[in-house]
């Protein structure tokens, strides 16, 4: 029996920038609408939140439709 591995991929199809949201959603079973407030409430009070989302972009895979 083989099993597929769940991965950790930007969205191609939920995105509003670059997809990270929606894949981290899609990944985790979450609406994308609430990981973007909260990622907005980050930015705002912190200023972390820019910061990973950038880092997230950059190291998360897209996914290839093969």
């Amino acid at each position: 029996m083989e099993t597929e591995r769940k991965r950790l991929f930007k969205s191609n199809t939920n995105k509003v920038f670059a997809g990270v949201c929606g894949g981290i959603g899609e990944y985790f079973g979450i609406d994308p609408t609430i990981l973007r407030v909260i990622w907005v409430i980050l930015v705002l009070c912190f200023g972390t939140g820019l910061l990973a989302y950038l880092i997230a972009w950059f190291v998360m895979p897209r996914r290839n439709f093969a």
